[in-house]
């Protein structure tokens, strides 16, 4: 049986800033389907600043994921049950992708498959960038912390918040030993946390309820998670 979620739709408003920049604002949502056994979690942006165009066509497009060059592609979209077969097929077309740009990047639809991007991400030793004035929502997250090398550029923000599985319950309403909590200790000890940096990371994400979020520039996120580059 196929659950159903409504969630805030993208719909931008543009704000009158310098040339170089415009403000996004997102409001209210699309409707899509949640599989059984995928929770999700997707997050529209607050307020941002962007660049002027701030999704690159690239060479090639595999759902989510934007090729920007034989050695660069670049995540701008939300990841589903799709997304773990696109990623492999850019690989399979460009094999010397070695790092993704996070740009636009507010979550999944389908939690299961995005764990199995991030650890293909991970396999595959990509690094993961969030440039200056990129957005890493809620279980994009996850894909960061794949990253071989994670780097975070000034002005970067990361928005974290608890799923919701395809019951309608959060991770809060399982106990801390159940496996619908241990899948993502788990994920996050294999992208290198140990035990008890999981079990922190994993209590602050879910400290923020489904339907809110804790926002966080770069540096706050270091205090979180190891970054191999600018956290400033």
């Amino acid at each position: 049986m196929r659950w159903f979620a409504t969630f805030l739709a993208l719909i931008a408003c543009f704000a009158a800033v310098p040339l170089s920049a415009r403000e996004v604002t997102y409001e209210i949502v699309e409707t899509y389907e949640v599989l059984p056994g995928g929770g999700e979690r997707f997050l529209g942006a607050e307020t941002l600043t962007l660049p002027e165009d701030p999704i690159p066509a690239g060479i090639a497009a595999f759902g989510p994921f934007r090729v920007l060059d034989a050695r660069r592609a670049a995540l701008v979209g939300v990841t589903d049950a799709a997304s773990p077969r696109q990623f492999s097929a850019m690989l399979r077309a460009f094999p010397g992708i070695s790092e993704i740009e996070m740009i636009d990047c507010p979550g999944t639809e389908d939690d299961l498959a995005n764990l199995r991007v991030g650890r293909m991400i991970r396999s595959a030793g990509i690094a993961m960038r969030v440039p200056a004035n990129g957005s890493v929502r809620s279980g994009a997250v996850e894909l960061f912390l794949a990253g071989t090398r994670r780097i975070a550029e000034p002005g970067a923000e990361f928005a974290v918040h608890a799923w919701l599985d395809d019951t309608g319950h959060e991770a809060t309403d399982y106990s801390g030993t159940d496996p619908e909590n241990a899948k993502y200790l788990t994920y996050y000890r294999e992208m290198g946390m140990s035990g008890i940096e999981a079990e922190a990371f994993y209590a602050m994400t879910n400290a923020a309820p489904h339907r809110s979020a804790r926002w966080l520039n770069a540096a706050q996120m270091a205090m979180w998670v190891r970054l191999d580059g600018p956290a400033g």
